[in-house]
């Protein structure tokens, strides 16, 4: 977009832009999310950022009537495969703060210079900076939405001082930790009210344009494996929980099936605090919440066949999930996790090798097995045929290994190619791990319909797969039907 058509967006309050750009005001001091309902300033006044960290470096305070830091990420980090790409990705789930920019570096293959001068270079903010807005906006969450002491939520979001933190938030929001504490958001973004029950975080998770959360529920209810997943309620009223393995302790996340104005209701039950940041975000790669399906249909809605299944289902999303190596792990074990024979296997699996939770939850009992639990355990007790289970160990041990790396800035291609090289994972397991567990938005599985151009559907191809399979007759199994090959992604079985 050039800037001209940044300030049309500002003009009209699109929120189809939320999240891709924010501008600021000269003469307020303030920065915003296009959609912010103020007056919209003279255009010579305005100036644009590609990042809220960028605005923040340039000494511009968060607006606190639109929320600019509440708003969903951009969907160009998933879509983007290079070094900035993977970098936004790996800030996300908390790596500057638990490792350091070197440990960003050495992730991503870089020296911690070149890193720095990339992201500063295209997003206006080195990691240091990014990272530090990511933990401001935690911290109010903590502040707007617990009883914490101040000292406590400091620590908990990541900064390393209270001095730091209490400096930190003055300059982002204008206002000292208790004051931005009695600022209660409204009803139209931020976080839920503060919830009464103890060691419960009530969150709204952001995201942008249609939802269609029916579909995301039916999915996920249909791959669930007892022990770690469960999903209750009755359609348009279901809640999904599972349990998380977390960088400082263990989590439970619940989301509600009802959206409300842009945003899903999720709580959050940690024994860390110190893991709100990953958690938040490994759910949000989870429901997809940052996927831009303005995009999306207005790319694959050009396409015949494509096009009557976007209009009928607008904000269908791909969803991805909570921990990359265990998405992969199940991938290898059950290759039709949506029958109920899958999900039984799953369950035996968990109750065999998972860890149990210190204190069960309704049914949530264990958190899913690590890697390196599997690589040398004999599987007994499964009922694997013996190539089945050597797959899944040499997964394990390739995961644990760190041979195969699925984080979420790894590089995509090469992590493909290191699955493939595995016995028991051929191109189209690859593909759905490259799609779900590495978040990539352009992964066509299966073949497309008669009189398609897939490659016109780029790059939003693993919408073009979600949206076959949501379309395809449940009763069709023939092997000539392109649309029952799409119809369940773990149905198709690697040679």
């Amino acid at each position: 977009m050039s800037e001209d058509s940044r300030y049309e967006a500002v003009r009209s309050r699109d929120a189809r832009f939320d999240g891709a750009f924010f501008f600021a005001v000269s003469t307020t001091g303030i920065y915003c999310r296009p959609s912010c309902p103020a007056t919209t300033a003279r255009r010579r006044n305005v100036t644009f950022f590609p990042t809220a960290a960028a605005a923040q470096g340039s000494g511009y305070r968060a607006c606190r009537r639109c929320r600019p830091d509440a708003v969903p990420g951009s969907a160009e980090w998933n879509a983007r495969a290079d070094v900035v790409g993977r970098a936004v990705r790996l800030i996300g789930d908390g790596v500057v703060d638990r490792e350091g920019v070197a440990g960003l570096a050495a992730r991503l293959g870089y020296s911690a210079r070149q890193v720095q001068r990339q992201l500063t270079a295209e997003l206006g903010a080195g990691p240091t900076a990014l990272a530090r807005a990511q933990r401001a906006h935690t911290a109010r969450l903590l502040l707007q939405t617990t009883g914490l002491p101040v000292a406590e939520i400091a620590f908990a979001a990541g900064f390393a001082s209270v001095r730091q933190f209490n400096d930190t938030i003055k300059e982002i929001y204008a206002l000292t930790p208790s004051a931005l504490r009695a600022v209660r958001p409204g009803a139209r973004s931020g976080p839920a009210a503060p919830s009464g029950t103890p060691g419960v975080l009530p969150l709204r998770l952001a995201f942008r344009g249609p939802y269609a959360a029916r579909q995301v529920f039916d999915y996920l209810e249909r791959r669930a494996f007892d022990g770690i997943e469960e999903v209750t309620g009755a359609p348009g009223r279901r809640t999904y929980r599972r349990t998380l393995r977390l960088p400082n302790g263990t989590g439970i996340a619940e989301v509600d099936e009802v959206t409300g104005d842009g945003w899903l209701d999720c709580r959050l039950h940690l024994t860390e605090l110190r893991d709100l940041t990953t958690a938040a975000q490994r759910v949000r790669r989870l429901f997809d919440l940052d996927a831009d399906p303005y995009a999306v249909g207005e790319r694959l809605g050009t396409d015949p066949v494509l096009a009557p299944l976007v209009a009928r289902c607008p904000g269908l999303r791909s969803p991805g999930t909570v921990d990359p190596d265990e998405l992969a792990v199940r991938a290898v074990l059950a290759r039709r996790t949506g029958t109920a024979a899958g999900r039984a296997l799953g369950a035996r699996l968990v109750a065999a090798h998972g860890d149990p939770l210190p204190r069960p939850a309704g049914t949530l009992t264990h958190l899913f097995p690590r890697a390196a639990e599997l690589a040398g355990a004999p599987l007994t007790g499964l009922d694997l045929p013996p190539s089945r289970a050597a797959a899944l160990r040499a997964l394990a041990a390739a995961l644990t290994a760190r041979e195969v790396v699925l984080d979420a800035g790894t590089d995509r291609d090469r992590a493909e190619r290191a699955l493939r090289a595995l016995p028991g994972i051929g191109p189209w397991t690859a593909g759905y791990l490259r799609m779900r567990a590495l978040g990539d938005p352009d992964v066509l599985l299966g073949e497309p319909p008669p009189g398609t151009a897939p490659a016109l559907w780029s790059p939003w191809r693993s919408y073009a797969t979600h949206y076959l399979w949501a379309a395809a007759p449940s009763g069709s199994t023939a092997p000539t039907d392109s649309a029952a090959r799409h119809r369940n992604p773990t149905e198709r079985i690697d040679a």
